[in-house]
């Protein structure tokens, strides 16, 4: 696989986690790396995306001040960190990185789960 996400879990809300995902290493240089959040039998949604060149950031509102993305280039890791979970935030939680040359890649996912 050349995404693998690890990290969800449990928690409660309030909680925080931090998602990682490790990119094989001819898609971690792609031009946009992001997460994606996909609520249970909903549709996935963009949480947060990064851009090569600079790293400039995006998010969805619901997440903004909550969630950072950021990147490990030493580990090709892929960062997410989650603070002040919502019962609302639960889902399956995966990254993505998309590039001209190697197309669109998506992981797996990691499963995060909020209780109030």
């Amino acid at each position: 696989e050349r995404l693998v996400e690890s990290g969800g879990g449990l928690v409660q809300a309030g909680g925080s986690l931090r998602l990682s995902c490790v990119a094989s290493p001819d898609i971690y240089n792609a031009n946009a790396m992001g997460w994606n959040w996909q609520a249970p039998g909903k549709e996935p949604e963009m949480v947060a995306s990064i851009f090569s060149g600079g790293g400039r950031t995006t998010y969805a509102e619901r997440v903004k001040g909550r969630f950072t993305i950021s990147r490990d280039d030493a580990r090709n890791t892929l960062w997410l960190q989650m603070n002040d979970l919502n019962p609302g935030d639960t889902g399956i939680y995966s990254c993505f990185a998309d590039d001209p040359y190697v197309g669109l890649n998506r992981g797996q996912g990691t499963q995060v789960t909020v209780v109030s």
